[in-house]
């Protein structure tokens, strides 16, 4: 595990303001790629990754529009019924923020220009990147470039830039050329071609393409205004991009224009004198569709950009500033005392913003639209560990993403037929509803999507109180997930009938295809009955929408029996000997993995061990029994929990930014504070610190909104299980206060932990009712209340270790041996290792 025990940024090149994400000093090219990434904006359809304006220098030079992809044909080694077939990857979209700066004709290169002064700031209030810099030209003239760039919340087709030029001490010839420029996979005249490293093998990375993806349709220059339009070679999505240019200066200027099928220019050329500045705005649309033509979606680009000229960019930015000020009203999360771990969960959660907020009927994909790792693809990330998020503080986004996986299912339904099953089975990973992984036994295999995805929609109804969703058609989502399970599992009957699911992958990608995987179980379990009792539900209080129901699914009472009594008759692995739940039924079996003696540098193992090796061992990617204690919790002892944590928290390796959340929750439950705060601290820098070494490929969204959790659930104690409320805080040493707002049922609740109390205040809406350790409290709009606390639960200091493990004995008797693999190669020493003279 990556820890963060200690403030991990440079405090002198990252300084602490608690509303904002500031640099003071140029990077270079050395981190080129972390910083686009964390300073990146967006609105969960439009993401601008934080390159510099001046279009040069770049790690990627990134522009992503939330599903729109180019599909390609799967070609398996070895072929077999069922694979995938289709290939999905999200595209570079035309790259509108490109402004380059020429004094005297030298052009402005950050990697290489003499900077006399640099900030940087990503503005968590006003939604806006702002930069300002001081440049020694060659001939030693001092220019001052501000700019500032958004991405509005309030019209998520539309991006604003703002550029501006004064000379500081002299006169100068200043062109400015503001550009559109089609790069091919983020590719330009600069890096065109460039190789990747020998050895950079990372399944994590998107599919780069070699043909040409987007076929021009569409060039069009009026005036300022710039419109180019594509469609996809294969997957035949239309896109239009569109600019408009105003300029407001005192100094004498021209312009010209040219525009092409991949480069639009708009060119100004000033006659800058000392003192006046030169100010460029930019307003920037894009559209997209599946189906409709490019010169519609050219249209929309017009209306877009009139728009935006009718307001003005002075009320664009104040329209995007209200939106922050409802979103943090609904959102913020105030750890008092702490300016360091305040900002990174403020940055944390404006992430979850630009992830989510304009998603609008799409997923959220797994790094937003922040960078194309992961091919941009969507997966049960969003349901588990971002949803939590949306549900309790923007349940219209929520509905929005469950509608995503509503429409999702008719895909669904013919990927189950497909795999021999009834019912629905969702895509481990897609962008348009389709099985995009080609390798199943870590993919395909994870069946328990469907029950994530059920989970989400449960939870969603819990928060919310929103029933009519359910009559609308999304009960078919549970309905559809409970056909597959009871038709995956099957009965075995001694004494009792016990009903099991075999041939899955849980969570955990470091174990695969097994039998009775615990995380699986569990949540089919959740999944059968939550089925079972909206299904009778629906038939009591609105009769009309369940014969509807009946109607189209064919759903029978007796179907729904036979769901309920599965769910009750489960199997649930446990090991009397160990006294812990197997996380499969040979998972104890194997010999466990001593991570405490594999060196760093082989860490991810999935970069330096074939998968055969790791299967090998009791070794994990990610939490996946711990998981299933946090999701299902109510099903579990304390005691159980303990054990599980200490028998399972050797074994994670945390090579997965989704394990250091839970494993933070749920040391934080059963006392390790010390641990969880470790955990915490890891996933609140995951990104900001660059711990994964590959921030480069996007923010990873899933442990932003985990970060959430763990601040709520995991300190704040909060848990839901069924539609109860409670609360049973575990705050940190340390901290004096921590404030977070939930909203149940349409009331936001403010919620204020200290040492001694835990307090609510109903700051929008009616009353709540709430329980905390046990006791009801019912909170109304004019009635604050205060509970008192008899401490934040058990105090367990250090941490469970691969010592507490080995040398425990399985029923059979045999002892729990640790090892590591005696040899490992990495792919440029293999390479050398087979080589013959």
């Amino acid at each position: 595990m990556r820890f963060a025990d200690h403030d991990p940024l440079n405090r002198t090149r990252f300084p602490i303001d608690e509303w904002a994400l500031v640099e003071t000093e140029f990077g270079g090219d050395a981190d080129m790629g972390r910083t686009e990434t964390i300073f990146a904006v967006g609105n969960g359809y439009l993401g601008l990754r934080g390159n510099v304006e001046e279009g040069r220098d770049g790690h990627m030079h990134g522009t992503f529009v939330n599903g729109f992809h180019e599909t390609w044909p799967i070609r398996h080694a070895e072929e077999a019924f069922g694979f995938a077939r289709v290939g999905q990857t999200i595209v570079n979209a035309p790259d509108a923020k490109v402004i380059r700066l020429y004094v005297d004709d030298e052009p402005l290169v950050l990697t290489v220009a003499e900077l006399l002064s640099y900030e940087r700031r990503l503005d968590f209030r006003l939604g806006a990147l702002s930069r300002s810099i001081v440049w020694r030209t060659p001939s030693g003239k001092r220019v001052l470039i501000t700019s500032r760039r958004m991405v509005s919340f309030t019209d998520r087709h539309l991006a604003v830039l703002d550029y501006e030029v004064e000379l500081l001490d002299a006169d100068a010839a200043v062109t400015i050329s503001s550009q559109i420029l089609n790069r091919q996979d983020g590719r330009d005249e600069y890096r065109s071609g460039v190789p990747e490293a020998v050895g950079s093998f990372d399944p994590r990375k998107a599919e780069m393409f070699n043909d040409r993806v987007l076929q021009p349709r569409v060039n069009r220059a009026e005036g300022g205004r710039y419109i180019l339009g594509y469609q996809t070679t294969n997957s035949g999505m239309t896109i239009a991009v569109g600019a408009e240019h105003q300029i407001a200066t005192e100094n004498q200027f021209s312009e010209s224009s040219s525009i092409g099928d991949d480069l639009a220019k708009h060119i100004y050329r000033v006659h800058a004198k000392q003192g006046r500045p030169i100010r460029v705005t930019k307003t920037i649309s894009y559209h997209t569709a599946r189906t409709v033509p490019t010169r519609e979606l050219v249209d929309r680009c017009d209306r877009t950009l009139d728009r935006a000229a009718e307001l003005g960019v002075a009320e664009l930015f104040e329209q995007q500033r209200s939106w922050l000020d409802d979103f943090w009203a609904r959102s913020d999360v105030e750890i008092e005392g702490q300016a360091a771990i305040q900002q990174a969960a403020r940055w944390n959660l404006f992430q979850l913003a630009q992830a989510t907020a304009r998603t609008d009927g799409d997923g959220v994909a797994a790094k937003g639209v922040s960078g194309s790792g992961y091919g941009g693809h969507y997966f049960w990330d969003t349901e588990v560990y971002v949803m939590p998020f949306l549900s309790y503080t923007a349940p219209v986004v929520a509905r929005n993403v469950l509608r995503f996986r509503q429409r999702m299912l008719p895909a669904a339904r013919a990927r189950a037929l497909e795999l021999n099953q009834l019912g629905a089975l969702f895509p481990w990973r897609t962008i348009n509803g389709q099985e995009s992984s080609a390798y199943y036994a870590a993919g395909t295999a994870q069946y328990h999507i469907d029950a994530d995805i059920s989970y989400a929609l449960n939870q969603y109804v819990r928060a919310t109180g929103d029933q009519d969703f359910l009559a609308r058609g999304a009960i078919d989502i549970l309905v559809e997930t409970a056909r597959m399970w009871e038709d995956l599992g099957f009965w075995r009957s001694n004494t009792d009938d016990v009903f099991h699911i075999h041939g899955v992958t849980g969570p955990d990608e470091y174990t695969t295809v097994v039998n009775d995987n615990l995380y699986t179980n569990v949540m089919a379990r959740a999944n059968l009955a939550a089925a079972a009792s909206a299904v009778d539900d629906l038939q009591v209080q609105d009769p009309a929408a369940y014969d509807r129901l009946v109607e189209r699914l064919s759903v029978t009472p007796a179907e729904v029996a036979s769901w309920r009594r599965a769910a009750a008759h489960m199997h649930i692995p446990f090991d009397e000997q160990l006294g812990i739940h197997p996380q499969d039924s040979a998972f104890l079996q194997k010999e466990l993995w001593d991570l405490e003696a594999t060196p760093d540098d082989r860490r991810p193992l999935l970069l330096h061990y074939h998968p055969l090796v790791i299967y090998r061992f009791q070794v994990l990617k990610q939490a996946d029994v711990v998981l299933a204690l946090y999701l299902q919790g109510d099903r579990f002892s304390t005691e159980a929990k303990r054990a599980n944590f200490e028998y399972y928290d050797p074994l994670t390796t945390g090579d997965s930014t989704l394990s250091a959340v839970v494993q933070s929750i749920i040391a934080a439950e059963v006392g390790y504070h010390e641990l969880a705060m470790r955990y915490f601290r890891s996933a609140l820098f995951v990104d900001l610190a660059d711990l994964h070494n590959n921030t480069a490929d996007g923010v990873h969204v899933a442990s932003t909104g985990g970060v959430w959790s763990a601040l709520v659930s995991g300190f704040g104690g909060f848990r839901d299980h069924n539609g109860v409320f409670t609360f049973d805080p575990r705050l940190p040493d340390g901290w004096q206060r921590l404030t977070f707002r939930i909203t149940l049922r349409g009331t936001r609740l403010r919620v204020a932990l200290n040492a001694d109390a835990i307090s609510f205040a109903v700051e929008d809406g009616g009353e709540a009712r709430v329980r905390v350790r046990g006791a009801e409290v019912v909170v109304g709009p004019d009635s604050d209340v205060s509970v008192p606390l008899d401490g934040h639960g058990p105090r367990l200091y250090g941490a469970p270790t691969m010592r507490d493990v080995t040398g425990s004995r399985r029923a059979d008797g045999t002892l729990l041996t640790a090892s590591i693999p005696t040899l490992s190669l990495d792919v440029d020493e293999a390479d050398s290792a087979i080589q013959v003279d």
